[in-house]
């Protein structure tokens, strides 16, 4: 569990580094973004990343690596207007960082509890499978957002972000190994 925690910080470091990157290029002009936007926006790149692992080909040269630290990204982002609502403002990067590190601190609590609960299943994964189970993820997601974020028994929005940002972080570290 160690190698765990040491690889998911390690992984979380890096997206958090382009993240503040691209906040320092572009600003938080992200903080415009409907949830069900930044959903379709995970969509877009776990539908990159399928369609390069079934064809074995990447005309647009990002890779496969930067598309799952986009899904971290987007996921954080998506936590973040969960909690805050859509602004018709930026905010400053250094409030975006902070909000940033206690979303990827939440996403690391629960990931140690399921993968003590699991027993690192995840390690005996493909990559391929992360993929599946983020696309279930995304697609539930937006089926909950189409019933304007009413469950009867399942989990939230939150909930299926966290996971979706999780089964990227793995996939970071089984691509890394």
């Amino acid at each position: 569990m160690n190698k765990t925690a040491g690889q998911y910080k390690e992984v979380i470091l890096n997206c958090r580094s382009i993240f503040e990157k691209k906040g320092i290029d572009y600003g938080t002009a992200w903080r415009i973004l409907r949830v069900s936007s930044l959903t379709d926006q995970l969509f877009i790149k776990a539908q990159r990343i399928r369609t390069i692992e079934e064809t074995g080909e990447n005309k647009v040269g990002e890779s496969v690596e930067d598309e799952y630290i986009a899904i971290v990204n987007y996921c954080i982002m998506g936590l973040i207007q969960l909690e805050l609502g859509v602004a018709n403002e930026e905010m400053s990067i250094e409030d975006a960082l902070k909000l940033y590190d206690q979303k990827s601190l939440m996403s690391f609590q629960l990931m140690e509890k399921k993968n003590h609960d699991y027993g690192e299943a995840w390690r005996n994964m493909r990559v391929s499978s992360l993929t599946d189970l983020i696309m279930v993820k995304i697609l539930r997601t937006k089926q909950i957002e189409d019933n304007k974020g009413i469950t009867l028994i399942s989990e939230g929005i939150d909930a299926n972000y966290l996971d979706m940002l999780n089964y990227a972080v793995f996939a970071l570290i089984k691509l890394k190994e």
